[in-house]
């Protein structure tokens, strides 16, 4: 994914996140802050479900 597509996936998972702030990280930073809440996001799932 370009910098862009990481900041849109963020955006999706993360509504309070700003694209102007995410913007000043790198690509590899924005990548593992995306898996950081694509795993919280199941972890929520298995607590819900």
């Amino acid at each position: 994914m370009n910098k862009r597509e990481l900041i849109d996936c963020i955006c999706e998972i993360n509504k309070s996140a700003r694209p102007e702030f995410l913007a000043v990280f790198s690509e590899e930073e924005l990548g593992a802050y995306l898996e950081h809440l694509m795993e919280l996001d199941l972890e929520e799932l298995v607590v819900c479900g």
